[in-house]
């Protein structure tokens, strides 16, 4: 009955299982049988609540899998066992999968399968190239008494009209996509209490800690609290630059305080700290992808993964450069270096890695509702 619940689920949701969603399915089961693992982390506790899975479910339980790996170094049919069960690495290809299949609008969908690191730099690079043309034709690449003002190169309005175009229709893109997976993953009621379950388990990235909270396995089966640690920096780093941003955009149009602002101002301090953070994180991720145990997560991915730790790098270090330099002729090639990677960076953000950030928080939210309903079946436990 249960089986044919499911085949019913899944023509309803218009949805023909995948390879990468009938492989999940067939390692839940024998995970479900198991239980050996039942207490590791959110995903196999949403697993004991149910006896089949269908393709939202795979979905749902794909991106709430944090790839912590704890899974598959305690796992006694993991490879080279015949039935060769490997959690993160189905998790992943699942993941990919629910990034097009959501992504709107729809036809976009299959950036993510190019959204490597040659397309995320060649369109960063592409933006640079035509700003310097620009400026150069109007007041040339190397300017002097400028004061350190951006804007005397570069208008602050036209470039709040082109920045601020290009952030919205990023976040209707993302807005959107993950507005379809949640219907499709979800009919239960909106909690509030689960809503700020699911935003401490965010802000926190409490699932990169393991469920005994000693944190991730890498290149083998030790357990390290670096990965959570590195992508608290980046997080936080990304949250700091954009508040430094949000506050320059206040004292420009509620107080009508313009540019430069001194090194000391808030702006400055918080772009700074970011900046850092920002450098710091996403290299540590980035030494860490490279060593992680490889049949960790999807290889087909590496380039993505890589694409968007650049292009944070390429930001983050053109962004210190650029208050390094704002008071020297260089100023406004280094601008258009900066704005040229930050473009590149918000125009492939709905179609890159970063969708795991928003995709991961839905499924949160959706694990924190069913754990304060107190969904079970007849076995297991939460």
């Amino acid at each position: 009955m249960n089986t044919l619940n499911t085949l019913i689920d899944d023509a309803k949701n218009f949805h023909q299982p995948s390879e990468s969603v009938i492989e999940v399915q067939r390692v839940l089961q024998i995970c479900n049988a198991c239980r050996y693992c039942e207490g590791f982390c959110a995903t196999f506790q949403s697993m004991t609540r149910r006896l089949d899975f269908n393709v939202a479910d795979v979905h749902f339980m794909a991106n709430l899998c944090h790839n912590c790996g704890a899974c598959l170094h305690a796992c006694q049919y993991a490879p080279p066992n015949a039935f060769g069960v490997n959690i993160p690495q189905a998790m992943a290809k699942v993941r990919l999968e629910t990034y097009q299949t959501y992504a709107w609008p729809k036809p976009l969908g299959n950036l993510y399968q190019k959204n490597g690191l040659a397309l995320t730099m060649a369109t960063s690079i592409a933006i640079i190239l035509f700003l310097l043309s620009m400026q150069s034709a109007s007041t040339g690449l190397f300017n002097t008494n400028l004061d350190g003002n951006f804007y005397a190169i570069y208008p602050h309005n036209t470039l709040a009209l082109l920045f601020g175009g290009v952030f919205i229709a990023m976040l209707i893109a993302m807005s959107m996509g993950v507005r379809e997976f949640w219907k499709n993953i979800s009919t239960d009621p909106m909690m509030w209490s689960a809503a700020s379950d699911a935003t401490h388990d965010v802000l926190t990235l409490k699932n990169l800690g393991g469920g005994h909270q000693q944190g991730c396995n890498e290149a083998d089966d030790a357990f390290s609290l670096w990965r959570k640690r590195f992508h608290h920096m980046t997080f936080y780093g990304f949250m700091l630059c954009f508040a430094a941003t949000s506050i320059a955009t206040i004292f420009h149009y509620v107080f009508h305080w313009e540019a430069p602002y001194a090194y000391t101002s808030l702006p400055v301090l918080l772009g700074t700290l970011g900046g850092l953070g920002l450098i710091v994180g996403p290299i540590g991720l980035l030494y860490l992808n490279l060593r992680r145990h490889p049949l960790h997560g999807d290889a087909a991915q590496k380039a993505m993964d890589r694409g968007f730790i650049a292009s944070l790098l390429a930001i983050s270090i053109s962004g210190l450069l650029l208050l390094a330099l704002r008071e020297t002729p260089y100023m406004g090639i280094t601008l258009c270096i900066h704005l040229g990677f930050v473009m590149g960076f918000f125009l492939m953000m709905p179609y890159g890695k970063f969708a795991h950030g928003i995709f991961r928080s839905a499924s949160l939210l959706k694990n924190a509702i069913e754990v304060r309903m107190k969904k079970s079946v007849s076995v297991g436990a939460d």
